[in-house]
């Protein structure tokens, strides 16, 4: 059941599609991560904790609640239908800055539909474009272990003015990244619109690699990264869109 709307404005957030190479399919290795049965989504807690475990930027926001003055960041989950428990969730993450105190001058929210077995479809976004320094810091104080980050690619305008949000990076949708611990992959997952990856992995050291996308030139050289104590290892990928 997915209840797919099309894609927002350019910055949206949306979800990013894990796949796990099981230890047979990669010939093992105690780096794999291991296999976990679908999960039940029965409450709006579980319901956003799933959203949340696809995105770095989520990690710490509660639900929202009107008694409190000056929040920034929040969630909320409706249930979709009637049934008990509900078929699905409708999720919608909200993040703010600028003066919160007096209400946020600027915010960005994010709406996604949660299936009772876990299944998470982006369903769009509204709201001022997201700051490169409040994604930084979201992703910089996000939990693990693991990697996480975005996938961009730049540059946008041939000429390019500091501080001008409309020659940013673009996120680059469809980057196939894989891990790799020595010479097994124990992982592979791919980016949606928003750029946007979280993958968890135990403790050890790894290599990610980016594999070609149509449109853009070469590909990023593969990155190794190590991940350490329960903090998640911000890694970003740039890819080069060829405008000069």
């Amino acid at each position: 059941m997915h209840r797919q709307t099309p894609a927002g404005p350019f910055l949206a957030l949306f979800v990013v599609f894990v796949v796990a190479a099981s230890a047979a399919a990669c010939g093992g290795g105690a780096g794999s991560p291991a296999a976990s049965a679908s999960p039940d989504i029965t409450t709006p807690e579980a319901a956003a904790a799933a959203v949340a475990a696809r995105s770095p930027l989520f990690d710490g926001i509660g639900p929202q609640d009107p008694n409190v003055i000056g929040a920034s960041a929040w969630w909320t989950a409706t249930p979709y239908d009637t049934a008990t428990p509900p078929s699905a969730w409708t999720v919608v993450y909200t993040l703010g800055w600028g003066d919160c105190q007096a209400g946020c001058i600027d915010s960005h929210t994010w709406t996604y539909a949660v299936e009772r077995d876990g299944t998470v479809n982006f369903q769009g976004e509204t709201g001022s474009p997201l700051p490169d320094d409040q994604v930084a810091a979201r992703v910089a104080g996000a939990g693990g272990p693991g990697v996480g980050g975005r996938v961009t690619a730049g540059p946008v305008c041939p000429v390019e003015t500091p501080g001008d949000p409309t020659c940013a990076p673009r996120p680059v949708a469809g980057a196939t990244l894989s891990v790799r611990a020595g010479d097994t992959v124990v992982a592979r997952f791919s980016t949606d619109m928003s750029g946007l990856y979280r993958m968890a992995l135990p403790v050890g050291d790894y290599v990610l690699e980016a594999a070609p996308v149509e449109g853009l030139m070469g590909t990023p050289a593969p990155m190794p990264f190590t991940v350490a104590g329960t903090q998640l290892t911000p890694l970003d990928v740039a890819y080069d869109t060829g405008i000069r």
